[in-house]
C-alpha cells in the first residue's frame, strides 16, 4: 500500500494552497513553493484566515488548525524538494511552463518521487514527455475549493507505469476524497462534459433567444442547478473558463461542439473577469455579492418576456447537450458510466448524474431533442452521440 508523507506543492495560488491544506490536515509534511515571496505571504494569510473561519464555525478545533499550519512550510527554493515522495504542480494552465517546471524538478527529486499535475485540461502525456522518467508522472486534478470538493480526477498518461493510478486512488481516499480514474483526453471528465452548460447558454444568449438573467433562473428553477451558467462563469473567472474552452476546442481538432464564444473572449480582453474583478456578466460589490446585469443584451433589450414553452425549450436545449456530451464521453471510454455521473455531481455540484437523467427523461426524448437541433441548425455541433442512437434502437437504458 502506497505510503506518502512528504509532499511538495508547486504554486501557492488558491488551488495550490487548498491542496496543501488537504494534505497537511491529513498529517503530511508539505512544502509549498512559489518563486515570489509576496505570493507565499498571501498564501499563508489566506490559509490562516480560512482555518480561523473553520474554527469559528466549529468545523475543526483550534488544535487541528494549528497542526495544519505547522505541517506546511512556505519555500521559494526548489532545492528544498530533494526529499519529497510526491510533488504536485498547481501553476497556470500553460503547457510550456508546466513542462519546463517538470524538467527542472526531476533533476532535484529522487528517482522514486511521483510527479503529478493538477492541470484541468492539458495533455498529461505531453507534460510527462518533459521528464527522463515519464513513467512516474500522472494527472491529479483537484477541484476548487480543494478542501471542500471531494472529487479528484486521476489521469494516467500513456507513459505512466501500470498500477500507479490505482495506487494513488487508494491513497487519496484516505483524505476523504473521491478519486475517479479517467483517460488522458482533453478536459478529462468534468471540463469536457460541462462545456455545453456554458457554451450552449452563451449561444442562446448570443442568438437573442433569452437574456442571461432568464437563462440563469431557468436552469436553477427547472434543473435544480445551484448556479446558472452565467453566474457560474463569473464565479470561475472568464480568464480561466475561456482558456479551458479554447484549450479543449483546439485539442479536439476544432470540433464545433467546443467552439469558444466571442462574447466571452471580449470580456476577457476588457478585463471583466467576473466576481474577482467586480464585473463580468454581472456587477459585484466589494464583498463579491452579485448585483445587476453588467452587459447589454445582444438585441438591446434588458430582459425578454419568455413564455413557459420558450423557458422549457431553453432548459431542454442545454440539458440534452450536456447529456449528449456525457454519453459521447462514455462512447469513447473516457470513464465508466458511474464515474461519469459521480464526477459531475461531486466535481461541479450537478443535481444528478447526466446519464441517470437521460434514463429519467427517456432516450427517445433526448434523441428527438438533439435531432431537432441538428435539423434546425445543420451544424456538426448538434450531432447525436452514436451511443445514444444505438441504445435507443436496442431499447436500452444506462441503468437497469
Amino acid at each position: 500500500m502506497l505510503q506518502i508523507k512528504n509532499i511538495g506543492i508547486l504554486g501557492s495560488g488558491a488551488m495550490g494552497t487548498g491542496i496543501a491544506q488537504v494534505f497537511a490536515a491529513g498529517g503530511c509534511e508539505v512544502l509549498l513553493y512559489d518563486r515570489d515571496p509576496a505570493a507565499l505571504e498571501r498564501s499563508r494569510e489566506r490559509l490562516s484566515q480560512s482555518l480561523d473561519q473553520l474554527v469559528t464555525r466549529h468545523k475543526i478545533s483550534t488544535e487541528q488548525a494549528a497542526t495544519t499550519l505547522e505541517n506546511i512550510q512556505w519555500v521559494n527554493s526548489l532545492d528544498t524538494f530533494h526529499d519529497r515522495s510526491l510533488v504536485l504542480e498547481a501553476v497556470s494552465e500553460d503547457l510550456a511552463v508546466k513542462k519546463h517546471l517538470f524538467a527542472a524538478i526531476e533533476t532535484i527529486v529522487s528517482e522514486d518521487c511521483i510527479l503529478a499535475s493538477n492541470t484541468s485540461s492539458l495533455s498529461i502525456a505531453s507534460i510527462a514527455s518533459a521528464c527522463k522518467k515519464p513513467d512516474r508522472v500522472l494527472g491529479m486534478h483537484f477541484f476548487n475549493p480543494a478542501p471542500r470538493m471531494k472529487l479528484v480526477e486521476i489521469v494516467p498518461a500513456v507513459q505512466s507505469r501500470m498500477g500507479l493510478a490505482e495506487e494513488i486512488q487508494g491513497w487519496l481516499a484516505r483524505f476523504g476524497k473521491t478519486p475517479v480514474q479517467v483517460r488522458d483526453t482533453p478536459g478529462f471528465i468534468v471540463n469536457r462534459v460541462a462545456r455545453p452548460y456554458y457554451g450552449e447558454a452563451l449561444r442562446i444568449w448570443e442568438e437573442g433567444l433569452a437574456d442571461l438573467n432568464s437563462v440563469d433562473s431557468i436552469m436553477k428553477a427547472r434543473g435544480g442547478f445551484r448556479m446558472g451558467p452565467f453566474e457560474l462563469m463569473d464565479y470561475i473567472g472568464h480568464d480561466i473558463n475561456y482558456t479551458v474552452t479554447a484549450s479543449v476546442f483546439e485539442a479536439f481538432y476544432f470540433d464545433p461542439r467546443y467552439k469558444p464564444s466571442l462574447s466571452q473572449k471580449r470580456l476577457v480582453e476588457a478585463g471583466y473577469l467576473g466576481r474577482k474583478s467586480g464585473r463580468g456578466f454581472y456587477h459585484y460589490d466589494e464583498n463579491g455579492v452579485k448585483m445587476q446585469v453588467a452587459v447589454r443584451d445582444v438585441r438591446g433589450h434588458p430582459a425578454l418576456n419568455l413564455t413557459e414553452t420558450e423557458k422549457q425549450h431553453i432548459f431542454e436545449r442545454i440539458l440534452v447537450m450536456l447529456i449528449n456530451e456525457a454519453a459521447d464521453a462514455l462512447h469513447w471510454s473516457v470513464a465508466n458510466k458511474s464515474e461519469l455521473d459521480l464526477a459531475m455531481i461531486q466535481g461541479v455540484n450537478y443535481p444528478k448524474g447526466l446519464l441517470a437523467w437521460a434514463d429519467e427523461w427517456g432516450l427517445d426524448r433526448v434523441c428527438a431533442c438533439m435531432d431537432s437541433l441538428y435539423e434546425q441548425y445543420r451544424e456538426d455541433r448538434y450531432r447525436l452521440s452514436p451511443l445514444l442512437r444505438k441504445m435507443l434502437e436496442k431499447g436500452e437504458k444506462f441503468y437497469e
